[in-house]
């Protein structure tokens, strides 16, 4: 048996039902000398082996691949016509083998018509055989085979007939009969052809057997009319015909008795409302006795819901409370009688009044199964929960809230049936729902690829279990970074119905894919990655961008592109093939291979146009060419300065400036701008020394009249200035330079602008000229904010005001002015000081304890000295003189006292002071506490030492011009 194989069965070879093997045409490869039979017997568990057979295909010398084209034959049956005889429940098969080339098909028909198949009947072999496990009468007729092909057909007929050995309607049974009763025999069977019936009685034929003018025969029956003892006997009967027979046997008893009940006595059955009751009462009596039940031996109980069998058991329908009680069977013959009793307890039934309800729910929820149940009082009932037929386990997850069903954080293993089951003594009743746990698909499984192509390929798979939540669609991703694999990135999305698509890839590309279904759940884990795949080459289909051609020296050109990325080479070994020629010329192009990314044309001509085209190039073969692109060899440097350089509408800080242009081809390039350079030569302010640095404007060429404007000039002064054309290389050869100078404009902010306070009772401010003057100042103006101006000769450069309040605070602008107008506004704000040692709202430290205590600690001390020193000087003790240093005062100028302004020369002199108001009592003059001389401030209002105070009230200064007064807060002086 070892090295042989089963023969392949299809539509041409095939074993017959007699275990034969038909071809209905051969083919050299059917040749083989090894083609065996074999033969199991199960009963002995052995198989028995045929002799091999050879079968050598004979073929043509002409051509062996050609087969000569043949009408159907019949291989298995013969000929046109066939019988086929079955029994009755036996397997009936039907077979028709053809030969023919083409391999003839075979089709059937019943009785003329199509042949229906139903289920109690099978189509094998390709549908050369019909099998009928179990024949019926039905499936007698005429079954018509027929075999076509392309050259023509034949039919056999196969009549089909059904029989039937002897089989039971009705069999005899035993009886029991009391003297004088009547009865009979039954022996009905039936079968094709109808069987003949024949009665024996103790094994003879009745006909041999002794007369009895109570018995007769009638055909299947034997009846008995007022039967006595010599009646009982063993009564036969026999139903055949020629596929078989039947024999049953029934005794004939003749017996009198006294009717006896054989069950229980006094009987108590317990029953729920609604359900049926059967109340036995099983008896025994010849002859049969009569059976009678009622309640309280009262009536009898027959019809609507009471029904008596024939076993004397009363069944009751849809029993209700009241049909609770005693029940009494009484059986009665001419011999006697017997009773029974039975008691009937009525309880409610159980229910479940609130039914389990099927979820879907995601995983993870809680779910709760609620079972309500409703039973009678007097009965205690138990509630179980069963998943899947199998009883429930209860743990910290799933558990009963009474009769309900609890389970947390349901899983995808709790998915299934539950049945809550609640049972009592007397009843069951149960109530079903379905769990289903919604989860996240699970991952595709299976990926594989077919039918590569040049730039696409079919992936398949198979769609993982949905998890009750249909795949709304599946998302491809792939990975195609050799360097750095893992990195997954998104390919497409197709519709949930899809496992197969077909991928569009790049070509000559590592390809790995993994499919994650979606659906309203979520995401799925991804899949198994595909095998690695690689798509065949293509020539790339990309065309490098950013083409330029630009001249790096004035005989060359460098022709540059952006590299295709790695992605888009599409094949090994990416080359670029540069196109090459001169614009408006008639000249062939001409190119060049390249792996770089730039390319130089060299002997070529000053700034000349030329034609460029830039193609990618890979092993399998040439991309799509670029678009023409203009570019320009090298540039030179312009060989002609403009002309006729001038300027126009000459303005304080701007000027127009004219000039003529170049040619273009004296440029030697593209035309860029033209620059004009210009630097301030000197002011027209003599003694005001500038910075000549030179700047630079440039302008693009404005058409046939070029025109620019200079800007951010400096006022009154003098400037030089030339231009020059320039290339993207070069710029030309400067123009002859020309003078202009602005005119005046107004000044900058006067420079150091101080506020000092050089006595308590008046303030001075002082300033430098402006940096910029542009132009001869005039004078200046000196306001306080939002009042009115005072103005002032240009030599002037301070101004002194009498003090009235020395609380107030100042602020100043000071602007210098030429003939044009004012400039820039200089503003400073006052200092603020003040004498008070102690603010009006703080409290006197006069009245306190502490200060007291001081106080007089320091005079008994200083007395203490007086004493001592007293002493000492009584005894002629001499002490040191040390001299003081007088120190003058500058007399005071009469005029301030009236409010008079304070002008001075530009020597800059020191001003006399001179008392500006009259002290008042509560004043103290800080010079009473120096020794003398001016007080100089800082700028923050501040002097060597301070003390602090508070100021509350505020006064106007009137000095022939109203100032903004300020008024300090918390105002801080300081004394040394």
């Amino acid at each position: 048996m070892q090295g042989l194989s089963p023969v392949r069965q299809d539509r041409r070879v095939s074993m017959g039902v007699n275990g034969d093997l038909y071809f209905s045409n051969v083919l050299i490869n059917d040749s083989a000398a090894d083609y065996c039979c074999n033969a199991r017997l199960p009963f002995k568990n052995a198989i028995q082996q045929k002799m091999p057979v050879v079968v050598k295909v004979l073929t043509s010398e002409h051509d062996s691949r050609v087969l000569a084209e043949a009408a159907p034959t019949w291989l298995s049956p013969t000929g046109s016509s066939s019988s086929l005889l079955v029994l009755q429940g036996e397997e009936l098969l039907l077979e028709c083998i053809a030969a023919g080339v083409p391999t003839p098909h075979i089709t059937w028909t019943k009785d003329g018509e199509g042949l229906v198949v139903t289920s109690r009947m099978k189509v094998k072999n390709f549908n050369k055989m019909i099998q009928i496990p179990k024949a019926a009468f039905n499936d007698a007729g005429e079954y018509v085979c027929t075999a076509t092909n392309k050259i023509g057909y034949i039919q056999h007929t196969i009549t089909v007939s059904v029989k039937a050995a002897p089989f039971w309607l009705e069999k005899p049974t035993n009886l029991v009969l009391a003297p004088e009763e009547n009865g009979r025999l039954v022996c009905r069977s039936d079968g094709a052809p109808r069987p003949t019936v024949s009665w024996f009685i103790n094994g003879e034929p009745i006909e041999s057997a002794t007369p009895q003018p109570n018995r007769q025969v009638s055909g299947d029956t034997l009846s008995f009319r007022g039967v006595t003892i010599a009646n009982t006997a063993v009564y036969q009967c026999n139903a055949s015909n020629q596929y078989g027979y039947l024999l049953a046997n029934a005794f004939v008893n003749i017996l009198h008795a006294t009717p006896r009940i054989l069950g229980p006595r006094s009987e108590l059955i317990k029953v729920t409302e609604g359900s049926r009751a059967f109340l036995d009462c099983r008896y025994f009596g010849s002859p049969v006795p009569d059976l009678r039940w009622s309640k309280y031996g009262q009536g009898t109980l027959e019809g609507n819901r009471f029904r008596t069998h024939s076993n004397g058991t009363l069944e009751i329908k849809h029993v209700r409370m009241e049909d609770q009680g005693t029940y009494l069977c009484v059986v009665t013959n001419v011999a006697g009688r017997d009773e029974s009793q039975v008691r009937i307890e009525v309880k409610e039934p159980t229910l479940i009044v609130t039914r389990p309800q099927s979820m879907k729910v995601n995983r993870g929820s809680d779910v709760r199964f609620e079972c309500g149940v409703k039973a009678d009082a007097t009965t205690p009932v138990t509630t179980t929960w069963i998943k899947d037929k199998k009883q429930l386990t209860l743990g910290w997850r799933i558990s009963l809230d009474e009769s309900n069903l609890v389970i947390t954080n349901v899983n995808r293993g709790d998915e299934g049936n539950y049945t809550c089951v609640i049972k009592s003594e007397l009843d069951q009743k149960s109530a079903s729902a379905r769990l289903m746990v919604m989860d996240r698909p699970d991952p595709p499984t299976n990926l594989e690829l077919s039918d590569p192509y040049e730039r696409t390929v079919r992936l398949s798979w198979v769609p993982g279990d949905s998890n009750h939540s249909p795949i709304t669609e599946y998302l491809v991703q792939y990975d195609d970074d050799d360097w750095l694999p893992g990195k997954w990135k998104n390919l497409s999305t197709y519709p949930g119905n899809l496992n197969s698509v077909i991928l569009h890839l790049t070509p000559f590309t590592y390809y790995e894919f993994r499919v994650i279904a979606i659906s309203e759940i979520g995401p799925s884990r991804p899949s198994r990655p595909s095998m690695r795949f690689q798509s065949s080459g293509a020539p790339p289909d990309v065309i490098p961008k950013n083409i330029k051609g630009v001249g790096t020296w004035r005989n060359n050109m460098e022709i540059s592109w952006e590299p295709l990325t790695y992605r888009e080479w599409n094949g090994p070994h990416l080359k670029y093939l540069v196109w090459w020629r001169r614009r408006d010329s008639r000249e062939e192009w001409k190119n060049a291979t390249t792996k770089w990314l730039k390319y130089y044309i060299y002997d070529a001509d000053t700034f000349t146009p030329y034609e460029l085209k830039v193609q990618a190039v890979n092993d399998f073969g040439l991309g799509p060419e670029s678009p023409v692109v203009i570019g320009y060899s090298g540039e030179d440097r312009p060989i002609t300065a403009p002309l006729n350089l001038r300027v126009s509408n000459i303005e304080s800080t701007q000027v127009t400036v004219h000039w003529d242009l170049v040619s273009r081809s004296s440029i030697m390039g593209e035309l860029k701008e033209y620059k004009v350079y210009y630097w301030r030569d000197s002011s027209q302010l003599r003694w005001l020394r500038v910075n000549r640095a030179m700047k630079s404007k440039a302008f693009a060429d404005t058409g046939p009249e070029p025109t620019g404007v200079l800007n951010e000039l400096i006022p009154y002064s003098n400037y030089k200035m030339y231009i020059v054309v320039a290339n993207n290389r070069y710029e030309g050869p400067p123009s002859n330079n020309i003078h202009f100078s602005t005119p005046e404009g107004v000044p900058s902010a006067p420079k150091s602008f101080r506020i000092q306070q050089r006595h308590l009772d008046s303030i001075y401010v002082d300033w430098d000229v402006p940096a910029e003057p542009n132009g001869i100042i005039t004078g200046y103006s000196l306001k306080g904010e939002e009042l009115r101006v005072e103005e002032f000769l240009p030599n002037v450069t301070s101004f002194s005001v009498r003090r009235y309040d020395r609380y107030t605070r100042y602020r100043f602008s000071v602007a210098a002015r030429t003939q044009v107008g004012i400039g820039e506004w200089h503003t400073e704000e006052s200092p603020h000081y003040t004498t008070e040692i102690y603010a009006q709202d703080q409290v006197d430290i006069s009245t306190q304890g502490w200060f007291i205590g001081i106080m007089c600690a320091v005079a008994v001390i200083v007395l203490i000295l007086l004493i001592v020193c007293f002493i000492k000087r009584s005894r002629g003790g001499k002490y040191p003189v040390r001299e003081k240093k007088d120190i003058s005062l500058e007399p005071v100028d009469d005029k301030d006292q009236e409010g008079s302004f304070d002008y001075r020369g530009l020597q800059r002199g020191q001003p006399s002071m001179e008392a500006m108001m009259k002290q008042s009592d509560s004043d103290d003059s800080l010079v009473d506490y120096g020794d003398g001389g001016d007080i100089s401030f800082n700028e923050d209002g501040s002097f060597i030492g301070q003390y602090t105070g508070t100021r509350r009230d505020v006064r106007e200064l009137d000095f022939g011009g109203s100032l903004e007064v300020h008024t300090p807060v918390n105002t801080l002086y300081s004394v040394a």
